[in-house]
């Protein structure tokens, strides 16, 4: 790597990002000696229950470093800076930026597989057993630049988004900071992607509803992603934590169980901590009563009492 001098004379930098996942890509090239001299976020929100505004965690960690923050993204046109580095913005840049300021974005895909707002969630979702990080040169279009390196990173079994989120935004601010060592020169130069274009789509609460009738290898995986919800007595029960239960066989799991006297289990009935499913069953380890704090499934059970006949996603 370059010395401290040399990274300050040939990187200046603006970084444009906002979720908590850009946050070590900010201190990693903050650390390794570039010159951050502005970042830009989103607005300050009203988070939770209180009232106050919150800052954005980007413009938090941005604050404690010292580094002058912004909400508009023409700002960085009159920061005198080299490059612009983006990470988990959520907003298209104007051509006239990029025309003025060239930038490169970390995006937590195999390009071109992937493209859009929730790249991790999608590839647990489809079953994905490889995913990555790419360095892109942005372009005004979503995602389509071409690329400078990219790392393939294996998903782990029952990996959550959050987990994998974090293993990704370590692996990309390394990426940056090895590919920034010496300033613009050591880019290098990017590739075009190749391979059929396939878009991540932000994930809509509707789809996070635990579907009984849909085999458990899909609900697992829709656990995984977060926030996955079903109904109990006409509230909501949000799923933490799940896992798959019985013996793995092809692609799905045990089937649903003996059938009892008046038939074989419906989909969302119960038995035990297991919820049988339309193919195998949902083993449920952590639950949230909307409103409430976590609880382990057992501690949830003894409490709500589900009756014989009850089931879930009623």
């Amino acid at each position: 790597m370059t010395g401290t001098d040399d990274v300050h004379t040939t990187t200046r930098l603006a970084f444009l990002g906002t979720p908590e996942v850009a946050v070590p890509a900010l201190r990693a090239l903050h650390e390794a000696g570039h010159d951050v001299a502005l970042v830009v976020t989103a607005p300050d929100r009203r988070r939770g229950r209180g009232s106050a505004l919150a800052p954005t965690p980007v413009k938090a960690c941005a604050l404690e470093l010292g580094i002058p923050v912004s909400d508009r993204v023409a700002d960085v046109l009159d920061a005198d800076v080299a490059l612009g580095v983006v990470v988990g913005f959520g907003t298209l840049i104007r051509a006239e930026v990029l025309r003025q300021v060239p930038m490169v974005n970390l995006h937590f895909s195999l390009l071109p597989r992937w493209r859009g707002a929730a790249p991790v969630e999608r590839a647990i979702l489809a079953g994905d057993e490889k995913t990555g990080v790419c360095l892109m040169a942005l372009e005004k279009t979503l995602d389509t630049g071409p690329v400078y390196a990219r790392i393939e990173v294996t998903v782990l079994p029952e990996e959550t988004a959050a987990e994998l989120k974090a293993r990704l935004s370590d692996i990309g601010a390394g990426l940056l900071v090895e590919r920034l060592s010496g300033g613009l020169a050591t880019l290098g130069t990017p590739v075009p992607q190749v391979g059929e274009a396939v878009y991540a789509s932000k994930i809509d609460r509707s789809e996070l509803r635990l579907v009984w009738e849909r085999p458990a290898v899909d609900l697992e995986r829709l656990v995984r992603i977060g926030r996955a919800w079903t109904i109990f007595r006409a509230k909501r029960l949000i799923v933490e934590r799940a896992r798959i239960a019985g013996p793995v066989v092809g692609d799905e799991r045990a089937a649903p169980g003996p059938p009892t006297p008046s038939g074989p289990p419906a989909p969302g009935a119960l038995h035990g901590d297991e919820v049988v499913c339309g193919t195998g069953r949902l083993q449920l380890l952590e639950v949230r009563q909307e409103g409430r704090s976590v609880q382990s499934f057992e501690a949830w059970r003894r409490g709500a009492r589900p009756q014989p006949g009850e089931r879930l996603g009623q």
